[in-house]
């Protein structure tokens, strides 16, 4: 089958009202959430789709660079296809492992066979989600919103600290005793090297770490610059807590290097931006030789999930152990926020059950897209997010690339 058309749809979500949110040393202020839908169709009438980082660069890369080598391409094989795109851009090269996903898609279709089926196979057919949420707020509110979470049938709950050493620590504390001790708690410390003048130092992290022990984490996420390494190494020496990292690695050289140096526990990967399937296959081999284990950073659509959960079935749990899952607001369900465009991706929910995604063997990502998301959520220019230091005085965006160089 010849591939005639490539085309990526930037989308978003506004807020009604912006999401001001408060934390030690800033302020956020989140104004919408974005999603990029990607679609390859062939010459036979099928069509597959992959997520991709909503910023306008992917886009324009995926317009002038990527579909132009693709369309007219005979589809049989997508890895024979990477191996022929020569760019000299890495970020091209990036863009492409996210169209290589809907290329994936189109052979699964084809062939009649899951996309698991053409990464190696799968070893399971369901992966554990951690919810992810929590967001500036009260100890309390945390509390309350770990409880409301277990209740849903997760296992293990995400939360994002930042109101000052002694805060985070209750907040710990009071999200423990809400759950009880069988119930993972992760800790999502990106925060801690945002806030300026303000921003936690390696001493102040380490004791964090041992406050928080007692208390039990399934880990503690980037509580430090992501470039130091060293500082990471240090950490995890230590013993204190599991430690996870990895988002925002710039390359696989960086990921080999956290690795090398022993800097966590846990390694995350964004398959939308730090390099598709490709990288990732290549990256779980080595987890596995140094028995550490992986985790999935997904923090954006049910196609993204989809996306990852394909690869992640691929592998045992002791080496792919986690799916992050975003937990939005609902109608039922009270959370950070609505973000209806991430559900509404897909014509048909993910079948989720206590806590774990269940796999179809349906052909493809074994999903059904909803192509009128298009329409319905026209895109919106400009950052998807701010972050407002008080010390020094000053304001960042956040867009949807994780492994663009951070604040």
């Amino acid at each position: 089958m010849k591939i005639v058309r490539v085309e990526a749809h930037l989308m978003s979500f506004p807020f009604a009202e912006p999401i001001e949110l408060a934390y030690h040393g800033g302020d956020r202020r989140i104004v919408k959430r974005d999603a990029m839908l990607i679609r390859v169709e062939c010459s036979n009438g099928l069509v597959g789709y992959a997520p991709g980082s909503a910023t306008e660069s992917v886009r324009d890369l995926i317009a002038t660079v990527i579909a132009p080598f693709l369309v007219g391409q005979t589809l049989a094989d997508p890895d024979a296809l990477r191996v022929r795109f020569h760019s000299a851009d890495p970020q091209a090269v990036k863009a492409y492992t996210m169209v290589e996903v809907a290329l994936y898609d189109l052979v699964g279709k084809d062939r009649g066979v899951p996309v698991s089926e053409l990464l190696g196979g799968r070893v399971r057919d369901r992966i554990r989600l951690y919810a992810s949420a929590g967001m500036y707020q009260s100890p309390e509110s945390y509390a309350e919103e770990a409880a409301g979470i277990q209740k849903l049938g997760f296992s293990a709950y995400k939360m994002r600290p930042g109101l000052g050493p002694d805060e985070d620590v209750r907040a710990v504390e009071l999200m423990r005793k809400a759950t009880g001790p069988s119930f993972d708690l992760m800790v999502d410390a990106h925060t801690w090297w945002r806030m300026g003048d303000n921003s936690y130092s390696e001493q102040t992290v380490t004791e964090l770490a041992e406050r928080m022990a007692e208390y039990e984490i399934a880990w503690l996420e980037e509580p430090l610059l992501p470039d130091r390494h060293e500082a990471y190494a240090r950490l995890r020496s230590a013993g204190i807590v599991p430690v996870a990292g990895g988002e925002h690695e710039p390359d696989e050289a960086g990921f080999a290097d956290l690795m090398a140096q022993g800097c966590v526990d846990y390694v995350q990967l964004d398959l939308l931006c730090q390099g598709g399937y490709s990288v990732a296959r290549r990256l779980f081999a080595e987890v596995a030789r140094q028995n550490l284990r992986f985790a999935f950073h997904s923090w954006g659509t049910d196609l993204e999930l989809a996306t990852a959960a394909q690869l992640g079935v691929c592998w045992p749990e002791d080496v792919v152990e986690w799916l992050e899952y975003p937990v939005y607001t609902t109608a039922t369900t009270k959370s950070m926020y609505r973000f209806d465009l991430a559900r509404e991706i897909l014509k048909t929910p993910l079948d989720i059950e206590r806590g774990e995604l269940m796999l179809n063997r349906k052909p493809g990502l074994g999903v059904e897209v909803d192509e009128g998301v298009i329409q319905r959520y026209p895109w919106i220019p400009g950052p998807w997010s701010y972050f407002s230091l008080h010390s020094p005085a000053e304001t960042f965006a956040v867009v949807g690339d994780h492994s663009i160089k951070f604040a």
